[in-house]
């Protein structure tokens, strides 16, 4: 059975998408593309149905990594079959766990930047949308700089349900 990733921001066309794109390239890096299932949603659904911000869409793309995205909002029954919900930040985290049917299903919510050695207690990547392009790469490189790390999480984990 396949280990499910879900990245969660507000309306799912810059942060969640940016998650998504950067895990599912680090995930295939690993070698582990047939293991693990990367997706996104927001908490809203103002942008449902639309593509990631072009402004994300061209910094992934200028930094190597491909977005095929449509924008979708977060469902309470999703719960059921993933492993790790992320939350970009702690308004998504605490969205999240309202919506969360069980405490089984609460534990499963992280924030981001909890696997960023750097982050410094600030653990909210900022809504680049209302901004210029320089907030959409500062978005990258947390994203990138979290991925590490919740990467070894994730393989941890896998292991530890084979173990």
């Amino acid at each position: 059975m396949n280990y499910r990733v879900c990245f969660v921001c507000t309306g799912n066309i810059c942060r969640s998408p940016m998650a998504e794109a950067v895990f599912r390239a680090r995930v295939a890096e690993a070698g582990l593309a047939a293991l693990v299932e990367v997706d996104s949603a927001g908490t809203g659904d103002w942008h449902v149905g639309e593509g990631a911000d072009p402004r994300t869409v061209s910094v992934l793309e200028e930094n190597g990594y491909s977005v095929e995205h449509t924008a979708r909002m977060f469902e309470r029954s999703w719960f059921s079959r993933l492993d790790l919900v992320i939350a970009l930040d702690a308004g998504h985290l605490r969205a999240l766990r309202r919506l969360a049917p069980t405490d089984e299903d609460a534990q499963k919510i992280r924030l981001l930047r909890a696997y960023a050695p750097a982050a410094d207690g600030d653990l909210d990547v900022p809504d680049p949308y209302y901004g210029g392009r320089d907030g959409f790469e500062e978005c990258l490189r947390m994203v990138e700089e979290a991925s590490v790390g919740l990467l070894a999480a994730v393989r941890a984990d896998m292991e530890g349900r084979v173990a």
